[in-house]
């Protein structure tokens, strides 16, 4: 008897796959992983290429292949612009049969792209966008906020300040919704220390690297600190700005991460008090993630936004696994998020937290010191803590952020 190719083919896969006379071998489930991230702008040492390594990490760490589906993770690069970002969420969710999109920081692509998962009803992970207002009052069912927010580094990073003798503040703000919620999230705590803020100027984003006019600005308000509330390159060249400019008010870099400081050097950065929510030199777990990570990051460490890319992920393929990745699959982005928020969280990342009713991630933040050179082992050994503020404490109080989704 003659067979063509296609029909030994199909024959063989029907034999290896179930020995039932006309049965057909069944396709593994599979998901896709959208990372919509900053792969070339201000943020790519933010978040960026190492925040895909961390999803794909993760994928790794949960050894999917031994689990029965498959993952695929595709990648896409926002350019800080709020309308692309938009697009890429559009086009995944509808063409590219994208089941969930992650990271996309900065605030106002993440607010858009929170947006359009609302309006598609599709599940979002934010990572590294800052504004408190994705858990606040721009809460949505189809949206989790996992790392970090303004009001959290306004708490710790502000609140400290004001309690060291920093009561009186000027703010550098970048000109669009991450800078604004900075500004008015550490604002609130300064003036509930006693402090003043004696002014605020809005630089244009991404647009500005000469800060020299700002500052000079801020140092002529006469105040105590200058607030950054900026991130990525416009906190680095402030930093180096002022240092040039022999600015003498104290610099409170409100949203620094650990690759700003790879980048300033312990002897621009030393001193420096900043809060992250993961250091990878924190505990054994920090430090066993990023003994795996290294295989595919070698010369990085993860900053709080890229592992949380990382927490992130492993949770999503954990109630895949929990509830089985097809069903996972056929929820609805409602309906995937109140699954996320049913599970309990645990990570080598953030440790044991869970998700609350607004969106919000929970887990404790940490304030820490930048070591003077003297004090660092070698490149990426630059914190030292100074205290942690716990899980139940790190976040804004859920009755406070007028999120829709909770009830009064």
């Amino acid at each position: 008897m003659n067979l063509s190719r296609r029909g030994l083919l199909a024959a063989s896969t029907a034999a290896t796959a179930m020995p039932l006379f006309g049965a057909r071998a069944q396709k593994r489930p599979s998901l896709k992983i959208g990372v919509l991230t900053d792969l070339a702008g201000p943020y790519q040492d933010i978040v960026g290429p190492v925040a895909v390594d961390c999803v794909r990490q993760a994928v790794a760490d949960f050894g999917v292949s031994d689990k029965g589906f498959d993952v695929e993770v595709v990648i896409a690069d926002h350019q800080n612009k709020p309308d692309v970002g938009a697009t890429i969420t559009r086009q995944w969710y509808d063409r590219d049969g994208v089941d969930i999109v992650m990271e996309g920081g900065s605030s106002a692509v993440a607010l858009a792209v929170s947006a359009v998962a609302k309006e598609k009803n599709k599940p979002y992970i934010n990572s590294g966008g800052a504004t408190s207002d994705l858990s606040g009052t721009l809460c949505n069912a189809q949206t989790i906020h996992w790392t970090y927010d303004t009001y959290m580094l306004g708490k710790s990073t502000g609140g400290a300040m004001v309690k060291a003798g920093g009561d009186s503040w000027f703010f550098i703000t970048a000109d669009y919704a991450f800078g604004h919620a900075l500004t008015r999230d550490v604002s609130g705590f300064v003036e509930a220390g006693g402090g003043k803020v004696l002014g605020k100027v809005a630089t244009p984003f991404p647009a500005t690297t000469d800060f020299s006019a700002y500052l000079l600005q801020a140092q002529a308000s006469g105040a105590k600190v200058i607030g950054l509330a900026n991130a990525g390159s416009d906190t680095i060249n402030c930093i180096k700005q002022a240092k040039e400019f022999g600015i003498k008010a104290t610099l409170g870099g409100l949203l620094v991460f650990l690759s700003d400081i790879h980048s300033l050097g312990l002897e621009v950065a030393q001193g420096l008090v900043l809060t992250e929510s993961f250091y990878w030199d924190l505990n054994d777990r920090t430090r066993a993630f990023s003994e795996r990570l290294k295989s595919r990051s070698p010369a990085r460490r993860a900053g709080m936004a890229q592992a949380g890319c990382y927490s992130s992920a492993l949770h999503y393929l954990k109630a895949a696994m929990a509830i089985g990745p097809a069903q996972l699959k056929a929820l609805d982005g409602a309906g995937v998020i109140a699954q996320l928020k049913k599970m309990p969280t645990d990570d080598d990342v953030f440790g044991a937290g869970s998700i609350r009713a607004d969106g919000r991630k929970l887990h404790p933040s940490h304030l820490f010191r930048v070591k003077k050179p003297s004090e660092s082992k070698g490149p990426w050994d630059y914190y030292n803590l100074v205290s942690t503020t716990p899980i139940d404490q790190a976040f804004r109080p859920i009755g406070e952020g007028n999120c829709p989704l909770v009830k009064a």
